[in-house]
């Protein structure tokens, strides 16, 4: 799907010719990027307003590219007083509006069932929008303390490829004979090779575009004899198209003991939608906090827009107390900027991330500090308005 601005207006003011004096990117038109933004649920209405914020401050600060913001009120509340979570048109509505991303906050209400609350919007996007990969870096950052022992920045640097449209998540199943006796609820798994091998295949191109070593597969084939040895299969048949980058297949189980006992062990970790799921809330708490990760569903081929989301819940909990951490949601628009194509804005957002946690300069409840949403995206902005948009170095 197309946004507001070419590809080739994209991609032109990124091109260098080496030893060439630079041109100008002031004789380009200026990139403009439409974003499709959902407050969702709980602290969605805090923290997704200042990840908001911060990415306009960014695109001010370097002055090359721009973002216009169409605001989505679609989710819980709207299921309460509709009965569905988006309009019924909900996915052409999106496909007509042209967006180049979608920024969405949590979703989920005590109020709603969660299979309603899944079901009823983010997985359909995923689905119709075909956002097959789901990537989630599990970093400890410096400055955070990690709940494992002895276990620092250096030990925890992992990147999940989480298979995103399919498997246990494809919705094939239902339910016969309710509340009888013999009453019987079935859920199938579905992988396709077309399916399978294209997010393996993408978890080993971007270990080797990002200078990652290993790819660990996620695998239970000793018990699940059908599906996950097809998915073993096919692992090894992508593996062997990439003879520079070590591969390896580990049972599920013990490769969460391995995310305790041994996270630098790991790097890059391809698995099917559920196991994905699990082993990354895991990589988030032993990274400090899942109130810092960030999530980027994507379609590589640009054929839809692609949706950025903090992987934490709505935390019904600390709604409205203006404690909630943004950084997960900041560090999602980072994703976003990266997969735009504006990698130095993104790479000194991400710059800029690390200097303020490093620095300790504000810090909410859930990384031991006192600073208030607000007060972290202060001095987010404050630091980005300090070094501009391009990253130091």
């Amino acid at each position: 799907m197309s946004g507001s601005s070419s590809a080739v207006e994209r991609q032109l003011p990124k091109l260098d010719v080496a030893g060439s004096i630079p041109v100008s990117r002031s004789i380009f038109p200026m990139r403009r990027y439409h974003i499709a933004v959902f407050p969702g649920d709980g602290i969605g209405s805090e923290v997704i307003p200042v990840g908001v914020r911060v990415l306009k401050v960014l695109a001010e600060a370097g002055g090359e590219f721009r973002v216009d913001t169409e605001k989505f009120g679609w989710g819980s509340e709207w299921y309460l007083q509709h009965g569905v979570m988006m309009p019924s048109d909900g996915i052409q509505v999106l496909e007509r509006g042209g967006f180049d991303a979608i920024l969405l906050g949590p979703i989920g209400d005590p109020r709603v069932p969660d299979h309603i609350t899944l079901w009823g919007l983010l997985l359909p996007i995923r689905q119709q929008f075909d956002q097959y990969v789901n990537l989630r870096p599990m970093r400890l950052l410096p400055g955070v303390s990690s709940p494992l022992a002895a276990k620092g920045p250096s030990d925890i640097d992992m990147v999940c490829v989480r298979e995103n449209t399919e498997g246990e998540y494809a919705g094939v199943g239902g339910r016969v004979h309710r509340g009888a006796d013999n009453e019987v609820a079935i859920q199938e798994i579905v992988f396709t090779r077309s399916g399978t091998e294209r997010v393996i295949r993408y978890a080993f191109e971007y270990a080797r575009t990002h200078g990652r070593r290993k790819v660990t597969s996620a695998t239970k084939s000793n018990a699940m004899q059908y599906n996950m040895v097809f998915w073993d299969d096919v692992f090894r048949s992508v593996a062997s198209e990439y003879p520079g980058i070590q591969h390896e297949q580990q049972l599920v189980d013990s490769l969460t003991a391995r995310f305790v006992a041994k996270p630098e062990s790991l790097d890059v970790v391809v698995a099917s939608n559920l196991f994905g799921d699990i082993l990354t809330d895991l990589g988030a708490a032993i990274s400090g906090s899942m109130g810092i990760a960030p999530s980027a569903n994507l379609n590589p081929e640009r054929k839809y827009p692609s949706l950025f989301q903090a992987i934490h819940g709505s935390a019904p909990d600390i709604s409205g107390r203006g404690i909630a951490n943004p950084l997960g949601t900041i560090w999602s628009v980072q994703l976003m900027l990266d997969h735009l194509g504006e990698k130095q804005a993104a790479a000194a957002l991400m710059g800029a991330i690390e200097t303020l946690v490093r620095e300790g300069r504000a810090r909410t409840p859930d990384l031991g500090g006192r600073a208030t949403t607000e007060e972290v995206t202060d001095a987010l902005c404050d630091l980005i308005r300090a070094r501009g948009s391009k990253p130091e170095g």
